[in-house]
């Protein structure tokens, strides 16, 4: 599944082109504070390959609780990128989400 070129962002790490992605208005899930802020990140070129789902420990901004959020920084992005990669993330080859959890969620892929 290709991400939108609409929202996403680009981000270049260890001189190869990403686009990543945050959902702006939260999920029903998210808005409750129930689930956290999750981005996907996938390869620039060529896109539609093997999508990374990185669910973090905070909630989404946009939550409707009031709960303290961080923005997604570029910084934690590319940080993101990388750990997945060093986990056996192939951006570059066809297949399922890849899962990546930060913070107080199961940190298994």
């Amino acid at each position: 599944m290709a991400l939108k070129k609409r929202g996403s962002r680009p981000i270049v790490v260890d001189g190869i082109g990403y686009r990543w992605f945050v959902r702006p208005k939260p999920t029903y899930s998210q808005g409750l504070t129930w689930s956290p802020l999750s981005f996907a990140v996938e390869r620039a070129d060529p896109p539609g390959c093997v999508t990374l789902i990185v669910r973090l420990a905070s909630p989404h901004p946009g939550n409707w609780m009031n709960a303290p959020a961080s923005p997604v920084l570029p910084s934690a992005v590319a940080s993101a990128i990388r750990q997945a990669l060093d986990l056996g993330w192939q951006p570059d080859h066809p297949g399922s989400p890849f899962m990546l959890g930060f913070g107080d969620e199961d940190q298994s892929p």
